[in-house]
């Protein structure tokens, strides 16, 4: 495991702060693609659903490099501003792009970390081949008008938004279809029944193994993405 500098933008200090971050490249032979993968907001990088969703992809052919935001890495559990995760989104790609050369670059998070990778796309700031959204935070659960959704119009790659069926975060249903329908290239995965973190009511299974299951149709989706040859 070894991580990558992120230059943080001016704070009140009217100065920009380099920080390190951790991250973990899992990598097959012959890659066809690589996926830059964050985090929730309440959680690392070595959270069980992540890695187990790193290891379907890495079966599937494809790499991932898992990374810490800043806040996480500094041991606080709250996030903190959104030009800081942005930032770290641009840092992400390109230390992807080092460690694995010549193959598409896509960004893939859950909730709060593929919110930020979609505003990081919408403001030009990384140009990933697709974004994939594991868990879009619509809006808050039970507040429907605070929506998070301004920004999706603006984002030129090809979306892929992972959504459990009852995932407060995403309803009114009605609601988030018309998001989605605003957006210039946008697809959708349902996990009938799934909650914001795929969790399916009378169905339990470990978190791992729930993030190891979505691998395959994400994997799919992506491959469909890539250049002909």
């Amino acid at each position: 495991m070894s991580g990558f500098v992120v230059a943080l933008p001016p704070g009140r200090s009217k100065a920009s702060t380099a920080v390190e971050v951790s991250a973990a490249l899992s990598l097959p032979d012959r890659p066809v693609a690589a996926v830059a993968l964050a985090h929730g907001a309440g959680a690392g990088m070595d959270h069980p659903f992540l890695t187990g969703f790193a290891a379907g992809l890495e079966h599937a052919g494809i790499a991932t490099l898992r990374f810490n935001f800043p806040y996480i890495e500094a041991g606080r559990r709250m996030p903190g501003p959104a030009s800081h995760a942005v930032a770290t989104w641009e840092a992400a790609l390109t230390e992807l792009a080092q460690r694995v050369p010549e193959v598409p670059l896509f960004a893939a998070g859950k909730s709060y970390g593929g919110r930020m990778a979609s505003m990081a796309a919408a403001d030009g700031v990384i140009t990933p081949a697709g974004l994939v959204y594991l868990g879009y935070p619509l809006h808050p659960p039970g507040d429907p008008e605070k929506e998070r959704a301004a920004h999706l119009p603006a984002v030129s790659a090809p979306q892929l938004f992972v959504e459990g069926s009852n995932d407060p975060f995403i309803q009114p249903r009605e609601r988030f279809d018309a998001v989605v329908a605003t957006c210039r290239d946008a697809s959708v995965i349902w996990i009938d029944g799934g909650g914001h973190s795929f969790e399916v009511k009378g169905a339990k299974a470990p978190a791992e193994q729930i993030g190891d299951a979505l691998a395959a149709p994400v994997a799919a989706w992506i491959r469909r993405q890539r250049p002909a040859a």
